[in-house]
């Protein structure tokens, strides 16, 4: 992992041009802080480009505020969708629109440190401009806006081959990502439909000029926002959670696949997420099921499921009823801790 201080890049260096790429979804409260904090950046030359996936609340005007007056350096371009991408869609529209050989990753409600671009860039030059991903450390940050704990995803460097992430996927945060124009140029923009990125870019970084950690943490990681354990009100709420995570894996697996015929291990990454990619089959299928009689056929034929989430996906789509008093047991156990 790269801990030790790095080197500046020298006046003989040549700085390239990149690019942070802000996104932000319904979040009128927090994107503030995150344009401001990306104008604040010292690195020269950068772009910065402030996108709203079409948010229903008061997004677009909070990103406007926060833009009035600036006269820095930057090169600065706001926008927003008309319709909503979803994050894999939004960030490859943006990756498309971007100028620069390095593509900064920024969350709407979080902040990155002023030197975090600098630091970043120094560390890609010092490794010869070969890293396809780097990514740093996180400052966890409450709703207050008050630092904590530093967060220290996986580290990256020992994911030297294929062979490394199909023994163990790394815990990622993919607000802290930066990513090489190579990513792109090889791999394509993403499919839509995909919950994040993280897993997809740093699979297509290790398939290709490599993944490394920087143990800094430049990015100070809202506690709350968008990525926030939910707690449900309903077995209606929790069902659709559950549908629209089942949505999410599927694009995710079909994204992992694909990438991995591009760089020529696609029956090898076939037969790994084989089991995952006929759960998660299993789950579609039973909720798209239109009788009783189907969903008990599918109980009986799917024996590459566990026996406990067929049973569970089962009872969830033909009598949710039945988990109605154990989310009401938790809503008021979370009432009298309140």
């Amino acid at each position: 992992m790269t801990d030790s201080p790095l080197p500046a890049a020298t006046a003989d260096t040549p700085r390239p041009l990149v690019s942070m790429l802000v996104i932000a979804y319904n979040q009128a409260e927090q994107i503030g802080d995150a344009v401001r904090s990306a104008l604040a950046q010292t690195y020269e030359p950068l772009e910065i480009i402030v996108s709203d996936d079409a948010s229903s609340d008061a997004t677009y005007a909070a990103i406007e505020a926060a833009l009035a007056g600036y006269a820095g350096p930057h090169r600065v371009i706001a926008r927003r969708n008309t319709v909503n991408q979803g994050i894999s869609a939004h960030l490859s529209q943006l990756a498309q629109l971007a100028h620069g050989e390095l593509l900064f990753i920024a969350a709407g409600d979080d902040m990155s440190a002023p030197e975090r671009c600098e630091r970043v860039v120094d560390c890609w030059l010092a490794h010869g401009r070969r890293p396809d991903l780097i990514a740093t450390d996180l400052a966890d940050m409450d709703e207050a806006g008050q630092v904590h704990e530093r967060v220290s995803p996986t580290g990256l460097d020992r994911y030297r081959s294929f062979d490394d992430w199909l023994v163990e996927r790394p815990w990622l945060i993919g607000a802290a990502h930066t990513w090489s124009r190579r990513l792109i140029t090889r791999f394509g923009p993403m499919l839509p439909g995909a919950a994040a990125e993280d897993q997809i870019m740093v699979l297509r970084a290790i398939l290709s000029g490599g993944a490394i950690s920087l143990r800094e943490p430049l990015v100070r990681y809202r506690r709350g926002g968008l990525s926030r354990k939910r707690r449900y009100q309903s077995v209606d709420e929790l069902i659709a959670r559950m549908r629209q995570s089942n949505r999410y894996g599927l694009a995710e697996l079909a994204q992992l696949q694909r990438d991995a015929e591009i760089a020529g291990v696609g029956e090898r990454m076939r037969a790994a997420m084989a089991p995952k990619l006929a759960r998660e089959q299993f789950i579609h299928a039973m909720f798209q099921a239109d009788s009783l009689g189907e969903r008990i056929g599918l109980v009986t034929r799917s024996a590459g499921v566990k026996l406990g989430l067929r049973m569970r996906m089962f009872l969830y789509a033909s009598c949710p009823v039945v988990y109605a008093p154990g989310i009401w047991i938790k809503r008021v156990a979370r009432g009298k801790k309140a």
